[in-house]
């Protein structure tokens, strides 16, 4: 529940050309009465608000999620600036790493001044390069910094062990979203602008003109390499294809140009036997192409990832270059973010769960998430009630299935315990000291665990995130504080509108741990086989169902929804909308509950509207097209349409007219 502390504290969160207005949950203002339902629930719902919502100047797209995140942003920058102003706040406390973190983000003089200089290290240490042995060496430490060149690590439940954490290797080393920009004749002008971009930034660097432009083309040839031998976001998905366990000796004589194990003592790993690699196809093509190149050809490479990891924080030429080909060109951004919302970014991506912890204290009250439980607990008593009457499910798998929704975690607003910070430096004059310091922090943490025991109370999200998920390693759903709250849930609302919001939601999530990868894993996280043979067919055939009712949408010209790709968040949409549906029904009826017209709208229709208005959106045609290519989403509008029209109730609802065809149903759930 939102209070009139908070509402008080986001006006006073300084000001802004446009008050931060608290998030509407549901508004009959909202609907285009134009439409017909029928032919288009989502506009209906949305049309005119989405009329009335262009993309702000300074955004990629607008939507109810951003609409809340902005008033998130507002309670977080009260916190912030009463940090940094603190007078008694405790050395070393988490209000003063807050407060000089965000004091040294918002310290634009000196940001200016210091020009290179706080990542000259990382530039002298890459300029001292003389041999395949010297890149070996300087990797880790570039990793370590967070610059993500070469390839990717990653400290994670082992999905066969998941009692354990093991280091992964994965595919990586590009700047641009996917290896698609690189190889599609689609982005033929991105990759011309991409090299122009490149070329200003060395120059930026002190490179002369002729020397930036055969940097930039030497980038472009290794990084389109590199994406060759990338797999396609859409083979990344499968879970079973990513795992490949590997001795570590093996894995390192067979890559000796990588020198793997050399690697993992400089980050930290403790002494382990077995890795995980997730494409080995592409380390042995790096190992092999490591020689092809030159080795100044690879110092180029190295500098600019590091100037690509940081450009966003250096002074204001090279924050501009970075924002004019990351933003605007590549996703229509006309405008940058106000300086205090990216520093609250950065703040909530290095140290979330010191600025969390002030978060909840603050501003989460305790009796949403008791409200909020009630409700959870009918949505899970309503997928039960779903899988036990699935009909392509034989009674075996059916058992397993109702026993692995019985055994999942659910974690609600914050952890049980906050990070400790300890021996992280936090300064309030040295900004991308401050992130380089907090990278490495937490890169340590994690190669540390690597081998140790799962630590089930761990979040993978900030107490603030606006956002939810489902981890299929642990068997676990996890529903931040920060999206607790008004478009997704209003402890004032009727339920309906709840249930279609923060209800679909936590339905979606669940519905995880059964989608076309989570449904691999078993109830303790272990991926295995646990479906007979029938039930997996019957499931891949109605999942074939689901790839082609989202694959033949052109959300633009030419440009159709991945259907392969989305096919995992397709799937919890569906079983999101008719859980959440369930859910409301039974407590109703438990309640006693007239269902009674709200608004002029009778329960049925105003839980389809209200589920269409918590995916209202607008978006820019750049952002639109990226997401088409690297997004496991399908665009909102087909997130609102399809699953709606997928239940049999949304006839109920609205009525099919005279001689219009029946529409076939996929009905997975």
């Amino acid at each position: 529940m939102v209070t009139a502390q908070d509402t008080k504290d986001a006006a006073a969160a300084g000001a802004q050309k446009k008050p931060v207005q608290r998030p509407v949950s549901f508004s009959v203002d909202y609907i285009d009465s134009s439409i017909d339902p029928r032919k288009d629930i989502y506009n209906y719902s949305c049309g005119n608000w989405i009329r009335d919502n262009p993309v702000p100047p300074n955004k990629t797209a607008w939507h109810a999620y951003w609409e809340l995140m902005e008033w998130n942003l507002s309670l977080l920058r009260g916190i912030a600036e009463g940090c940094a102003a603190g007078k008694s706040v405790a050395p070393g406390s988490g209000e003063s790493r807050v407060g000089n973190f965000y004091t040294s983000a918002m310290d634009l003089n000196r940001i200016n001044e210091l020009k290179f200089s706080p990542i000259q290290d990382l530039l002298d240490a890459i300029s001292k390069v003389g041999s395949l042995d010297d890149i070996k060496a300087v990797i880790p430490k570039l990793h370590l910094q967070g610059v993500d060149a070469l390839f990717e690590w990653e400290s994670w439940v082992d999905a066969k062990d998941s009692t354990i954490y093991s280091l992964y290797f994965w595919q990586g080393g590009l700047s641009l979203p996917d290896r698609e920009y690189y190889l599609s004749d689609t982005f033929s002008e991105i990759r011309r602008q991409f090299t122009d971009h490149m070329k200003k930034m060395f120059i930026l660097n002190g490179i002369d003109e002729t020397k930036a432009r055969e940097c930039s083309d030497t980038v472009m040839v290794i990084e389109t390499q590199v994406a060759k031998a990338s797999r396609a976001a859409t083979d990344l998905r499968d879970v079973e294809k990513n795992y490949n366990r590997v001795d570590v000796a093996e894995l390192d004589s067979s890559h000796p140009n990588l020198g793997l194990k050399q690697y993992m003592s400089a980050i930290g790993v403790p002494e382990t036997q077995l890795v995980v690699v997730g494409q080995p196809e592409f380390l042995a093509m790096l190992d092999a192409m490591l020689p092809q190149h030159g080795v100044e050809q690879w110092k180029v490479y190295l500098r600019w990832h590091v100037f690509h990891a940081y450009a966003r924080l250096l002074h204001q030429e090279v924050r501009d270059e970075n924002f004019d080909f990351f933003a605007r060109k590549l996703r229509g951004q006309q405008e940058p973010e106000p300086e205090w919302k990216k520093a609250l970014a950065t703040i909530d991506g290095e140290i979330g769960e010191a600025l969390g912890k002030l978060y909840v204290e603050k501003h989460f009250d305790e009796a949403v998430r008791s409200k909020a439980m009630q409700l959870v607990g009918d949505i899970v008593a309503a997928f039960r009630a779903r899988l036990q009457h699935v009909p392509w499910m034989s009674e075996e798998t059916r058992r397993s299935a109702v026993g692995k929704l019985d055994k999942m975690n659910l974690k609600f607003g914050f952890p049980k315990r906050f990070r400790d910070y300890s021996g992280l430096a936090i300064t309030p004059d040295d900004y991308v000291g401050n992130v380089r310091r907090s990278e490495e922090f937490e890169a340590r943490r994690l190669a540390a665990r690597i081998g140790g025991k799962v630590d089930k109370d761990e979040w993978e999200m900030t107490p603030p995130t606006v956002n939810a998920y489902y981890e299929p390693t642990k068997n676990e759903i996890a529903i931040p504080a920060g999206i607790m709250q008004p478009p997704f849930f209003d402890a004032g609302m009727d339920d309906t509108v709840n249930y279609a919001g923060i209800g679909s939601i936590v339905g979606h999530e669940l519905t995880h741990g059964f989608d076309d990868q989570g449904r691999k894993f078993d109830a303790s996280g272990n991926m295995h086989p646990w479906w007979s043979e029938e039930d997996e067919s019957a499931f891949k055939s109605l999942s074939e169902a689901v790839v082609q009712a989202y694959g033949s949408q052109e959300p633009l010209p030419g440009m159709f929804i991945n259907g392969l790709l989305t096919l995992g968040e397709n799937i919890a949409d569906l079983g999101g909308v008719a859980i959440a549906y369930d859910a409301l029904m039974e407590r109703l009826e438990k309640n006693g509950e007239e269902q009674s017209e709200i608004d002029g709208f009778t329960i049925e229709q105003r839980f389809f509207v209200a589920y269409c208005q918590r995916r209202r959106e607008s978006i820019r045609e750049d952002a639109l097209r990226e997401r088409l290519v690297i997004d496991p989403h399908s665009p909102q509008k087909y997130r609102a349409i399809i699953p709606s029209m997928d239940l049999s109730t949304f006839d109920a609802a609205f009525p099919p007219k005279p001689g219009e065809p029946k529409r076939k149903r996929i009905g997975l759930w």
